[in-house]
């Protein structure tokens, strides 16, 4: 019998091949869905609506965690990021170093999201900041709005809360409500170039090239889930599921390796030949790398942290994040 799924994710090149159609996954037909990650998260979260989908790493071990997550996750890494350079100041602050952040008050659109589990985590093992001292203030970057997606569980002395209805992170960093943003967008000022707003770390690019150097992590941001009744009545969907992201992934791969050496590029990268190769010398020949056994040291280190910052509710292990059948990847 060969299942429907629907495929709700992010039209990544290295999940393209199988949203438009050309690879297959064994025993099942997917209905896909090219959804950006802010659509698809909560509707994962709240309602559980797709078959297979995209999930904010950080709100999956929450739910696990919890004993409340709808899905299992597969070792599917879509999405991954180094974010030394989503650390923005008011340059007026008084911070120089990550030791300054301590005591202040920092924007961050959600509290949970992946990005702050990320920053929080590198700031403390990496910096030696106190992060659960400094005061969170949670909002919408440039547009008003944002919400917590999962309900807080903070012990008393953590100051977490929203600011005013109607604010931004923008408006308030401005305003001198806050000190700093952790954001995956940058706020509106330094988009435009405003001088009162500077990054914590001014050559991002050699920060996260240094931190990788000395810890080996490459940050996990999204990963694949699977429902779990889906799983319940195909257990062996999980795994061809995995097999599938990777031949999609090792067919982009391809696909990008043929079209940098052609003679005339494929974009208006002028440079993109050189900076493949330069990803490739501090990555390793297998930069993107799926599956438990390649990334436990990310994996447990998310794990911690989650725990540290009163996210999940235990520290969970690693092994309960996926599907059994894929822990030997």
């Amino acid at each position: 019998m060969t299942l429907t799924l629907t495929l709700a994710c992010g039209a990544y090149d290295r999940v393209r091949p199988l949203l438009d159609g050309r690879l297959a996954v064994a025993g099942a037909r997917i209905a896909a869905l090219p959804l950006a990650s802010e659509q698809t998260f909560p509707r994962a979260v709240t309602r559980a609506e797709f078959d297979v989908t995209e999930l904010s790493l950080s709100s999956q071990i929450m739910q696990v965690s919890r004993g409340d997550a709808a899905y299992v996750a597969l070792p599917v890494f879509v999405a991954r990021a180094f974010r030394h350079g989503c650390i923005y100041l008011r340059r007026d602050a008084g911070i120089t170093t990550p030791k300054d952040l301590e005591g202040r008050r920092v924007g961050i659109p959600e509290y949970q999201m992946t990005l702050g589990l990320w920053l929080r985590g590198i700031l403390a093992d990496d910096q030696g900041v106190e992060v659960n001292g400094i005061a969170w203030r949670t909002a919408g970057t440039n547009a008003a709005g944002r919400k917590e997606r999962l309900p807080l569980e903070l012990p008393p002395g953590m100051d977490v809360r929203p600011l005013a209805e109607g604010a931004t992170l923008n408006a308030a960093l401005l305003a001198g409500e806050i000190d700093a943003i952790l954001s995956p967008t940058p706020p509106a000022a330094f988009a435009a170039g405003d001088p009162r707003v500077t990054r914590l770390f001014p050559d991002p690019r050699a920060a996260a090239e240094a931190y990788f150097r000395r810890t080996g992590l490459f940050p996990i941001m999204h990963v694949i889930g699977v429902r779990r009744d889906v799983l319940a009545r195909a257990p062996a969907v999980g795994r061809a599921l995995f097999d599938a992201f990777l031949a999609a992934q090792r067919m982009a791969e391809e696909e990008w390796e043929t079209a940098l050496a052609a003679s005339s590029p494929a974009t208006m990268f002028p440079f993109l030949a050189e900076e493949w190769a330069a990803l490739h010398a501090l990555l390793g020949a297998d930069p993107w790398r799926q599956g438990v056994m390649a990334n436990r040291g990310e994996l447990q280190a998310v794990c911690r942290w989650s725990a540290a910052q009163h996210l999940a509710r235990r520290q969970i292990a690693v092994e309960e994040l996926f599907d059994p059948a894929t822990l030997d990847t």
